[in-house]
């Protein structure tokens, strides 16, 4: 008997929370039905944290649950609270439209775009247009303002200040899972964990209006052994767009995870067989890197493909010593004018670090290196016999390493 995809989520540890297990399990049961998740484009490219949900529909579609992603071009001009502790900057029309392009292109990496397979959606279409008075009306009695100021999304911006911009997010994405219900017969919205409240607003709102059951399911966050959220870096959050974080960069990421989480990571961002994860469950010690070069390897080549992936494996290998192919590694060309300046000046000027002071904290701590060799001096400046063949490894703290080219 073919596995539910249900228990199949629930086994691969990615269900935080379900408003009616039984019934969603019976939902998931049926070839073809549909299910959707929000993506807000408040950002040019999608980060580590989408690609948790990405991973949920990839392995629906594989059993035949059709997903619909939903752009928010629309709640897009508003912002989601949920998780802010300030409110979010008013995005331009054509900044939200270029956004939701960058964010379409990403998944068709990811995805089967092919017939039958996806819906992409946009709530632009139905909110945009709409009359407020018409909105207010139809959605307005079925919330309480008591019940919507209970909800974890608002009570923690209570005390900062919650706008009435803000405060109508949640009776709009309610809004979308009725228009989505209503257009594709979708009974279930799934997303992170820090949309309980959103979803369970949307599910209630179709049960009221329209009497039809509809359900909700929250994802586990994707996060650090010590609870924090993953996919923070040195530069800001891990993008999938290589033009914001390179290649080798977010293979190099997940090489150096923490050991804690290795196997989590595999069975959430990897379609590797639960049966092969259990066996790198029972490394220990060193043998633990192997993993981990396997988990970097999988997650930058659903990302990023696999000749990307293994040419940053090959790298990563290079600077380590172990022989291999440094060319996917991130570069920067710099001018010959810059030669005999001082480190400080040259990671500030190339934006490698994001101030002077953050460069000398660096330098002062042991944290920069040439070559192999550790920098410790201040004003130590960047000469022209450190090259070889016109190009120079550097490393900033201890995993963070740049190809320096003369141009």
């Amino acid at each position: 008997m073919k596995e539910n995809i249900f228990d199949l989520l629930v086994e691969r540890g990615y269900v935080a929370q379900v408003t009616h297990e039984d019934e969603v399990r019976d939902y998931l049961s049926k070839k073809g039905a549909t299910f959707y998740i929000g993506f807000d484009p408040t950002a040019d490219s999608l980060h580590a944290g989408h690609l948790l949900q990405l991973m949920v529909m990839k392995h629906m579609q594989d059993a035949g649950i059709v997903p619909i992603a939903l752009m928010g071009g629309g709640t897009g001009y508003i912002g989601d609270p949920s998780g802010r502790t300030d409110m979010r900057s008013v995005m331009s029309p054509e900044t939200i439209e270029h956004n939701v392009k960058c964010f379409e292109k990403q998944m068709n990496r990811i995805l089967d775009i092919s017939e039958g397979k996806i819906i992409f959606a946009n709530n632009a279409d139905w909110l945009v247009p709409m009359n407020y008075i018409e909105f207010i009306r139809e959605v307005g009695p079925h919330f309480t303002v008591n019940r919507m100021l209970s909800a974890d999304c608002y009570k923690q911006r209570l005390d900062s200040g919650l706008t009435f911009l803000e405060f109508n997010y949640m009776m709009l994405q309610a809004y979308d899972f009725l228009t989505l219900f209503r257009t594709y017969g979708c009974c279930l919205q799934a997303g992170g964990d820090d949309q309980w409240s959103n979803i369970i607003a949307g599910a209630e709102l179709i049960r009221r209006k329209d009497r039809e059951p509809a359900y909700g399911m929250t994802f586990q966050l994707l996060t650090t052994a010590s609870g924090e959220k993953m996919g923070k870096t040195a530069r800001g959050a891990l993008w999938l767009d290589e033009d914001k974080c390179s290649v080798y960069d977010f293979y190099q990421y997940w090489r150096n995870v923490e050991d804690e989480v290795v196997t989590r990571s595999m069975r959430l961002l990897t379609m590797l067989p639960l049966e092969e994860i259990a066996e790198y469950d029972k490394l220990t010690g060193s043998d633990i890197n192997i993993a981990k070069e396997r988990l970097a390897l999988e997650v930058t080549s659903i990302v990023h493909g696999r000749e990307k992936a293994e040419q940053a494996s090959q790298a990563a290998r290079s600077v380590f010593g172990a022989g291999g192919d440094d060319t996917s590694m991130p570069t920067e060309t710099i001018s010959r004018e810059d030669l005999g300046s001082t480190f400080i000046d040259l990671l500030a000027k190339y934006g490698l670090m994001s101030s002077k002071s953050e460069a000398r904290r660096l330098i002062g701590q042991g944290g920069f290196y040439v070559g192999n060799e550790n920098v410790r001096e201040l004003f130590a400046t960047l000469d022209e016999d450190a090259f070889t063949d016109g190009e120079l490894i550097i490393r900033l703290g201890k995993k963070r390493h740049i190809k320096l080219v003369i141009e």
